[in-house]
């Protein structure tokens, strides 16, 4: 059962951490970007100054709006729209990701002072450094940076050749 159950979750460790890698990849910049760029300071005021559930309620409001984009990203697929509903994924898993850390930043205290939610965040979390505890997590993780370290290498060299190219021009 052992030899069986080992590649599976190599396999699982690698689509999670694909999925999480290209989607935070993107999303956080993003965030970031957002916050840098637009002032929001009286909505994070008023966000900070929520209650608990209420707190809850407003985390909640892009999942509740945005899940329901995969079966319809599902949809456009299925029905031959492939480029369609790709694009429709990943703009509402890339929204709702933005929404929901950027909610989660700002709310993280209050929701932790609602016991199922601290209950389920814990379980998650513990969940999470399980998976990233196994043999499978850390060889896939290492196999991420190798990829990563390969890619940036390339980019540095390509960079490198155009700028010697230039020089050479002038």
């Amino acid at each position: 059962m052992k030899r069986i159950l080992k590649p599976v979750t190599y396999i699982l460790a690698a689509v999670y951490l694909l999925v999480d890698a290209v989607f935070m990849a993107v999303a956080r910049p993003i965030a970031r970007w957002i916050g840098r760029h637009f002032e929001f300071r009286r909505l994070r005021d008023w966000i900070r100054a929520l209650p608990p559930y209420p707190s809850l309620a407003l985390f909640s409001v892009p999942v509740i709006i945005l899940e329901p984009i995969k079966p319809v990203a599902a949809y456009l697929a299925a029905t031959g729209q492939f480029v369609t509903g790709a694009v429709t994924f990943i703009v509402g898993e890339l929204l709702k990701l933005v929404l929901v850390e950027r909610l989660f930043h700002l709310t993280r205290d209050k929701l932790m002072r609602i016991p199922a939610f601290a209950w389920t965040y814990g379980k998650v979390a513990a969940m999470k450094a399980w998976l990233q505890a196994t043999e499978a997590w850390r060889a896939v993780r290492a196999l991420a940076r190798a990829a990563k370290d390969t890619v940036a290498r390339a980019k540095a060299k390509l960079v490198g050749s155009f700028s010697r190219l230039e020089t050479s021009r002038d």
